[in-house]
């Protein structure tokens, strides 16, 4: 479930966008002022974030501009103006999209939605270029088969390796047992489904408590995710 930061002053309009964004199947959390933005965007790690320019202590601007100096989350800006040199001012200094008020709710949707896939397209094809993927103390390299802790290889078959870099290369993101089986073992496959969960149990057997920063979690009743903590 893909979380959004809503960064807006006008309670009418913040709730809106978060009750359509949640009836997507979006996670939403609400922020109505400058410095509130910030310090939320530092606490959590969000997937995008909605900003509208006239919002109290420090306006749409100087929060693109500090969320920038640190993070690359796609942002969308929301504003009033509808001026062209707005437009190019929020590009220039880092916003994704722009789009102005009042705005029809199906555009934002939908800008949501190329926003994200863009992100999770690029994700995936810079994971399937690198083939490595690296966490605190943990490495996964698809090229060698091979996964090592603090540098150190661990002996892991071939599908329990290929099951952890799948769901390291989309971390936060819960599959469910049959997801799995087709992302990793492939269509043809015909096996119980809790097979994943004996490959599950063998990998945190060799990685339990390896870091506070990322764990391999159990979505009860769902099925599982690669989750980061920081």
């Amino acid at each position: 479930m893909e979380k959004i930061l809503i960064v807006e002053d006008d309670i009418i309009t913040c709730e809106m966008l978060a009750f359509n964004l949640q009836k997507e199947g979006y996670k939403t959390v609400m922020s109505h002022s400058g410095v509130d933005a910030v310090q939320k965007s530092r606490d959590t790690l969000f997937d995008l974030m909605i900003l509208d320019v006239m919002i109290p202590d420090k306006d749409g601007w100087d929060v693109l501009k500090e969320v920038r100096r640190t993070s690359e989350i796609p942002i969308i800006m929301l504003t009033a103006k509808d001026d062209t040199i707005d437009k190019v001012l929020g590009l220039e200094l880092g916003a994704d999209d722009y789009i102005t008020k009042p705005f029809d709710m199906k555009e934002v949707m939908a800008r949501v939605k190329a926003i994200l896939r863009r992100v999770r397209n690029s994700k995936a094809a810079a994971a399937e270029y690198k083939k490595i993927i690296e966490y605190d103390r943990l490495t996964i390299d698809i090229n060698s088969y091979e996964m090592r802790l603090d540098g150190v290889a661990l002996d892991a078959p071939p599908k329990e390796l290929e099951l952890l870099f799948h769901l390291a290369s989309n971390p936060n993101k819960v599959y469910t047992r049959d997801q799995l089986l087709d992302d990793v073992w492939g269509f043809e496959y015909y096996g119980d489904s809790r097979t994943i969960d004996v490959h599950v149990k063998r990998l945190r057997s060799k990685l339990e408590g390896a870091s506070d920063k990322w764990n391999l979690k159990t979505v009860w009743g769902v099925g599982y995710k690669f989750e980061t903590l920081e």
